[in-house]
């Protein structure tokens, strides 16, 4: 994470304790000359629009407190759920969701093909990851990875 996204983590941690969140992601990005924060939560049995209100108004006023992390001409806030087609990030959040389908983006195509669809069947310390496809299992390496998120079933 950046700094930005850290100290908003922080920020947020007892906000969410106290609502029984889990903090999914941070992000801090730049989309059409317009900074955005975003902040993800999760919860075992779904969040609603009432969750990410909550949050929202809980940690809208300690940002404000902080003006000096953001820049100057400012930024959206948002908060959101990790959606059912979520990215996964960390090696928990890979272990989390072994058999589960998902999507592998790769930074550079192997055999002509740089996404693949498969069953996510291991997660190695080393960051190796390994899903079953249609046509057998494929192995990636971390540096392999642009990008993996879950999806729903076919």
């Amino acid at each position: 994470m950046s700094k930005i996204a850290d100290e908003v983590a922080a920020l947020a941690a007892p906000i969410l304790e106290t609502l029984e969140l889990e903090l999914w992601d941070v992000e801090f990005v730049r989309e059409v000359g317009t900074w955005c924060l975003r902040v993800y939560v999760d919860k075992s049995d779904g969040v609603n629009i009432e969750d990410c209100e909550a949050v929202s108004r809980s940690l809208d006023p300690l940002l404000d407190e902080r003006e000096e992390l953001f820049p100057k001409e400012g930024y959206t806030f948002e908060v959101s759920s990790a959606g059912a087609e979520r990215k996964l990030k960390r090696p928990s959040d890979f272990t989390r969701f072994i058999d589960s389908y998902v999507e592998i983006s790769l930074y550079k195509a192997r055999n002509g093909v740089r996404t693949y669809l498969g069953y996510l069947r291991r997660y190695a310390d080393d960051g190796t990851v390994t899903i079953e496809t249609k046509t057998g299992e494929q192995t990636f390496t971390k540096a392999d990875i642009a990008n993996a998120r879950l999806r729903l079933e076919p």
